[in-house]
């Protein structure tokens, strides 16, 4: 009688470890399409984002490029290209579209993000005002960026505004998420 109480006791304890297994390779394999799918949303430009354009073999058309107030850069010979809400890859694209009919048999071009559209932050931080972005900063960073917190600020949260958001609505994100470029970002006032 013992061993098979035994028996049953340790196939109960193999069925858990097996379903536990199932249950962490579901977990992990979500987590994997989540981090891919975010790792595959690539970088969107927009105004204020400088571009170092190369066309090879072409020294009078590679520059450096800055994405105008309406989203479009201008390039010698073909005038003016949008980027606005495009990702470097398509811009590049648009430009060898525009250059191989007339221009270049087989154009080859790269563009490359040199330096991102700055990041606003203003509210209840010492030196409110625009301030370069820089890669995997957070938002805490960001406030230490802009001198700290004053005496009165909320130092739990942030309220954001994303600059590709058509609808600017107003985010409530942790200290330790990623600044975006071209985030506005304000720093609240406590009532305490």
């Amino acid at each position: 009688m013992k061993q098979h109480t035994i028996k049953n006791y340790s196939a109960l304890m193999l069925c858990g470890v097996l379903y536990s297994s199932v249950l962490w390779a579901e977990e992990s394999s979500e987590q994997l399409q989540t981090q891919s799918t975010s790792s595959n949303q690539e970088y969107r430009l927009g105004s204020g984002d400088l571009l170092k354009i190369t066309v090879f073999n072409q020294k009078d058309l590679s520059g450096d490029y800055t994405i105008n107030g309406s989203g479009q850069i201008s390039l010698p010979l073909i005038g003016d290209v949008n980027a606005k809400d495009l990702t470097a890859k398509q811009v590049e694209q648009g430009i060898t579209k525009k250059l191989m009919p007339d221009y270049l048999l087989n154009p080859r071009v790269s563009v490359q993000v040199l330096n991102y559209r700055p990041f606003y932050i203003l509210g209840e931080v010492k030196q409110p005002k625009s301030y370069p972005y820089v890669d995997g900063m957070t938002y805490l960073n960001a406030v230490a960026i802009a001198g700290g917190y004053t005496y009165r600020a909320k130092e739990d949260h942030v309220e954001v505004i994303r600059m590709n958001d058509p609808q600017k609505r107003e985010l409530t994100l942790k200290m330790d998420e990623k600044v975006l470029p071209g985030d506005v970002i304000h720093v609240k006032e406590r009532f305490f």
